[in-house]
């Protein structure tokens, strides 16, 4: 695709700041001059409408008709664009158009018009709700495990409740007992455990509190973007980020009308980009570069540290996992779409037709139609097609599921055939395309990535964690591809929704460089330890290094947060608490067991100077290759955070001021805990793409000449020149760079980390004599 944008409207960067009720709009205006000085041009925000009180992320809107009080309300809005603009900077904010949030009914006045009045609500089009499925009645999943949860109903001040849940009573259905009232609404209260298949309104994933909207009926992508639009006639907001928009059913229609509501104003999509994949001709600048984070890891890995620590995953998988990607990204989504998802899959099993009213009252007949689409989801290789475009992509699902199923080969073959029909609104094909990359997020970021331990940085959305290593010509042909196809799209290392964040990925990816090192490591904590399940044993002393030193309060949520993600030991429904208390004493004893603590501190020790070092190295690449560098709040120093909520963390911001006001008065910083170096690299590299934009046109491939050439990660963005180190702990127990030379040609060049000129042909023992990484930029 081609950005429709003229690059007066892109941003040379953005900085992405997470508002909430404990760091408001007010708060975020304070921290303008510490963003601005850094070099950022654009502050990027979360979601800014009214969402459930106490959300820290703002995801589950509840009123679409104003700005968040809790963080702020519409006058702070103003007062921080107002001074954002003063400053000469513009505002990117976060919209979430494909669901809502429905936790506390009383609060999302559409939703409680819909369970007040059912199908004959004004609001019942908002939803994406099933009705006959429901026998009329919209199920809500609250209810406990007890045979006789209905006892707990309650009728009080006119509402049905159920413990915290109120929930209203139609005009008419008044008097009885609770029972009874219950029996006359326009909604039923179901077992939690029967939303898996049961649902009968779409959600956001598997979160039952997250209301699919149809966005694509004019009316409601009036009322949902009202508020939005004028922010944009108002000039309060200068670009606009799309939440989820695979979520929708036809989301090219959504962001045709989307962007003639922003009037010109650029739109970012977070939009997942698997493997080779192209993304349709939508009218946006790009996505919000998680595929470029997967590429600047992965030239940063050793590959020879791919066979040795293939060989360990395998020696610890207790379940046969770690044996083959693709097979095991096929049984976590199968997984999903039987278990989690199974809502959806019958959904679109309905809406072909192909239910057991639809096939002629053949029970078998629907089962095998269930089958199908949950297998062609299962091998459906991308997060979803938008038919026609994409069809290869459901031609080789319907051909691996074929291979894999023949005893349902003609069923699958005939199910891919009806969803190859046609698309449109109306037309099933949408739906399914709305259920793959619900089962993909599902089956594979949440799942498959927790049980896939070989190198657990490489488990992060935006890369196959098969592909190991990348080298660095394929980097390079990679960035060349970028420059031609999306070069207005967002690039970052860390985002709120990262499994792990820059630097905790760049100390993991240390191992690659000494696995028999992390083999001794994880023999002698596994001694002392056990847990009983070894892949994520692995994973868990992975993260722990990544994150070191980190609290042991931080330490135990993750723990219990990615074991339940991966459903193997414990689980989210059905937690195991003796493997719990195992898992709880792992992590007690990185702090608690001497010989524990002293392995970890060894091999944190160990892992700090090279994880710095790579730290360095992606921060640098990813703000200076093509692309609109995109920096996470806080990350201008170490961060080392872990999944969320972790990874929202209150940022240290008048410790990262004071570090950058030290180094503009001429600190040259050393490489410490502080994270000054790091403050270094970001302001500089972000100062000189506002600053000097004409340096940033092209890219070069750039390499260097002796023994070591192979540490180099080198290209040349038009007169701004990025040399970095890679695998540094291979390049220190080799010597050095020796001989190892780089020719820069004749041009003075001025290394802006450091203030050194250089030009012609230059040693990189002198280049990284100060840093591990420099910035060059032809004087001017």
């Amino acid at each position: 695709m081609s950005s429709p944008y003229p690059a007066d409207r892109i941003p040379a960067s953005t900085y992405r700041l997470q508002i909430s009720a404990d760091f408001t709009l007010r708060d975020a205006a304070q921290v303008l001059d510490h963003v601005q000085r850094l070099g950022a041009d654009w502050v990027y925000l979360s979601p800014l409408l009214q969402a459930e009180p106490g959300s820290n992320h703002g995801y589950d809107v509840v009123d679409h008709s104003r700005v968040d009080e809790e963080r702020g309300g519409p006058e702070a809005l103003r007062e921080f664009s107002d001074a954002a603009h003063e400053r000469g900077m513009r505002v990117l904010v976060d919209i979430v158009p494909n669901h809502a949030g429905v936790a506390t009914p009383r609060l999302n006045a559409w939703w409680w018009d819909v369970l007040t009045h059912g199908q004959e609500s004004a609001y019942e089009p908002y939803f994406d709700i099933d009705w006959a499925f429901g026998g009329g009645r919209l199920r809500l999943p609250i209810l406990g495990d007890g045979p006789d949860e209905e006892d707990a109903l309650r009728v009080e001040d006119g509402e049905l409740r159920y413990y915290d849940h109120r929930l209203p009573i139609a005009p008419g259905t008044e008097g009885g007992t609770p029972r009874e009232v219950h029996a006359r609404q326009h909604y039923e209260l179901v077992s939690w455990r029967r939303a898996d298949a049961e649902l009968n309104y779409r959600r956001f994933f598997a979160v039952n509190t997250l209301a699919g909207l149809r966005v694509e009926d004019d009316r409601v992508f009036d009322d949902t973007h009202r508020e939005i639009g004028r922010w944009i006639r108002e000039g309060l907001v200068d670009g606009l980020r799309v939440d989820h928009p695979d979520g929708l059913r036809d989301p090219g229609r959504y962001l045709e009308r989307l962007a003639e509501l922003a009037e010109g104003r650029p739109i970012w999509v977070e939009k997942i980009i698997e493997g080779d994949e192209r993304m349709p001709d939508w009218p946006v600048a790009g996505t919000t570069g998680y595929d470029a984070l997967g590429l600047v890891d992965r030239v940063l890995v050793d590959p020879a540290g791919e066979e040795p620590l293939t060989a360990l995953a395998r020696e610890h998988d207790d379940r046969g996992e770690n044996q083959d990607w693709a097979e095991l990204v096929h049984r976590r989504k199968r997984a999903a779409a039987d278990g989690i998802l199974r809502s959806e899959v019958l959904r679109v099993v309905r809406e072909l037709r192909l239910d057991a009213e639809g096939a002629g009252a053949d029970p078998s007949a629907a089962e095998r139609a269930a089958d199908a689409v949950a297998e062609l989801a299962a091998w459906f290789p991308v997060y979803r097609s938008y038919l026609p475009f994409g069809v290869e992509y459901l031609e080789a699902a319907r051909d691996a599921a074929a291979a894999s199923r023949p005893d349902i080969a003609d069923t699958i073959r005939d199910v891919a055939a009806r969803l190859a029909e046609g698309a449109g609104p109306d037309a099933p094909s949408e739906r399914f395309q709305q259920t793959t990359g619900a089962i993909m997020a599902k089956g594979v970021e949440d799942n498959a990535f927790y049980r896939w331990t070989r190198l657990v940085a490489l488990t992060e959305v935006g890369g196959e964690p098969d592909l190991f290593a990348l080298s660095v010509d394929d980097f390079h042909r990679h960035q060349l591809d970028r420059l031609e196809r999306l070069p207005q799209s967002l690039t970052t290392l860390t985002t709120h929704d990262t499994k792990r964040s820059e630097d905790t990925r760049a100390r993991i990816l240390v191992l690659a460089e000494m696995p028999e090192r992390f083999e001794r490591f994880l023999a002698s904590v596994h001694e002392r330890v056990p847990l009983g399940d070894g892949s994520l044993e692995s994973l868990l002393w992975q993260s722990i290094l990544g994150a070191w030193p980190a609290s042991r309060e931080r330490l135990q949520d993750y723990a219990l947060k990615a074991a339940r993600e991966a459903g193997a030991s414990t689980g989210w429904t059905d937690p195991d608490e003796e493997f719990e208390k195992r898992m709880a004493a792992l992590v007690d004893a990185a702090f608690d067991d001497e010989r524990v603590r002293a392995e970890v501190e060894a091999m944190s020790a160990l892992i700090d100077g090279p994880g710095a070092s790579n730290g360095l190295a992606a921060k640098l690449v990813q703000l200076t290759m093509p692309g609109v560098p995109d920096v996470y709040q806080g990350s201008e120093r170490w961060e080392r955070s872990l999944v969320d909520p972790d990874n929202r963390r209150p940022v240290e911001w008048e410790v990262a001021a004071g570090l950058l006001a030290h180094i503009d008065e001429g600190w040259r910083p050393g490489i410490d805990s502080s994270g000054a170096a790091k403050v270094l690299v970001t302001s500089r590299a972000l100062r000189l793409r506002r600053d000097r934009p004409e340096l940033f046109g092209g890219y070069t491939p750039l390499a260097a000449d002796g023994d070591r050439a192979g540490h180099l990660l080198a290209f040349d963005r038009g007169g701004a020149v990025t040399l970095v180190t890679r695998l540094p702990h291979g390049l220190a127990a080799a010597g050095g760079w020796g001989d190892t030379t780089i020719d820069l040609g004749e041009t003075p060049m001025r290394d802006e980390l450091t203030g050194r000129e250089l030009r012609g042909r230059v040693p990189l023992a002198t280049v990284f004599d100060t840093y591990p990484v420099a910035l060059l930029a032809v004087t001017r």
